[in-house]
């Protein structure tokens, strides 16, 4: 490996692989290494049976701007999924976000105002500051919302008594006084038609990407070969965790291939009871409608079974912990990395963030914009 690269890529997830794209349009040389045996990082897309996989997690394209949505649909057609998530409280299915479907199975209201009224009544309950999750949930709602629809999945997925949990982590809860459960109201929504694997590999062609391939094992002999390294992995690992290492949650899938050509009639049905041991199952299919590339019904499904768990090294990083420990933490490590100047952090978990995809990839197309000249 004697070429000297423009760029070093060190990670192909959708950071990465803008950058790449971005770097090569304009002419610089980009080599992309991935420690996994795919390219996508956390979109990767998986074809079982016809059916696109979610391999880590469902993940729903939507956005408000129309400069994110014009850049990534150069690289696939997407097409109109609307997020519509159920809840399943034992047995008893509600319409999510919280709306009119949710009020009517809730109490029998058949209006607006009346739905405005129970939740204003029951959130009298809480007088004065919230002093945790569970009063802040309750302040927002009531009492009937928090118990059936948030208590047990928020203690599912953070491990924590909701009266343990800060009240800062429901800031706000959408309550919607219409019939409309589409959950992410942007102005553009889809899944790309073909997977997301597809449409990582559309941003990388013609582009060098070796994968498994772990950065830290080749490290002194890959910097030798780039100008500049942009680097997508934990911030904390490339400073060999030298001030602490930094939290995050976790998430275990089990997959079931099933002989059957519907198991729950929706994409995403979260299990909102404390004894149900996964957060929520994914169907699959349904992100493309049940239908394979030809437009032909799927005889078969796939389901995810999803399991929020703790972190510790070696597991899979999924959400950041941001409270204030790791807050603080994060900002040492921040520092460190200024220093690099050979070394650009960006994406997921080089800067310790909570994204969403269209901010990920707004944040490369920024990064682009600054150093690609």
């Amino acid at each position: 490996m004697d070429d000297v690269y423009d760029y070093l890529i060190v990670g192909s997830g959708l950071y990465g692989a803008v950058f790449a794209h971005e770097a090569k349009k304009n002419g610089k040389s980009v080599f992309v290494i991935d420690k996994r045996p795919n390219i996508g990082g956390n979109v990767y897309t998986e074809n079982v049976e016809g059916i696109h996989v979610h391999k880590y997690g469902a993940h729903i394209f939507h956005t408000n701007h129309t400069e994110v949505w014009n850049y990534i649909t150069q690289f696939a057609a997407f097409n109109r999924f609307t997020n519509s998530p159920v809840a399943n409280y034992k047995g008893e299915l509600y319409s999510l976000p919280f709306n009119m479907y949710t009020f009517n199975k809730m109490w029998g209201v058949v209006t607006p105002e009346e739905a405005a009224a129970k939740i204003a009544e029951q959130r009298r309950e809480i007088t004065g500051e919230p002093k945790n999750l569970e009063e802040q949930a309750i302040s927002l709602v009531g009492r009937d919302i928090y118990e059936k629809l948030i208590k047990g999945y928020t203690e599912k997925q953070w491990g924590r008594d909701c009266k343990e949990l800060p009240a800062f982590i429901i800031k706000r809860l959408p309550v919607r006084l219409t019939f409309d459960n589409n959950y992410f109201n942007a102005l553009y929504q889809g899944i790309p038609v073909g997977g997301y694997t597809q449409m990582v590999a559309n941003m990388l062609e013609g582009i060098e990407v070796r994968l498994n391939t772990d950065y830290f094992e080749h490290k002194e002999e890959l910097d030798a070969i780039a100008e500049k390294v942009i680097y997508t992995g934990p911030i904390d690992a490339y400073f060999d965790f030298k001030l602490g290492t930094l939290e995050y949650r976790s998430v275990r899938f089990e997959n079931e291939l099933l002989d059957i050509p519907n198991f729950q009639g929706n994409a995403a049905v979260n299990y909102t009871d404390c004894e149900t041991p996964w957060t929520r199952i994914i169907e699959h299919k349904w992100f493309e409608f049940g239908k394979d590339a030809q437009g032909n019904d799927l005889p078969k499904t796939v389901i995810s079974r999803e399991f929020s768990s703790e972190w510790k090294l070696g597991d899979e990083p999924y959400y950041p912990v941001n409270d204030e420990k790791n807050s603080a933490l994060y900002a040492k490590y921040k520092a460190l990395a200024a220093n690099e100047s050979k070394v650009i952090f960006g994406g997921r978990l080089g800067e310790y963030k909570y994204y969403d995809m269209d901010a990920v990839i707004a944040a490369a197309l920024e990064m682009c914009k600054k150093e690609i000249s």
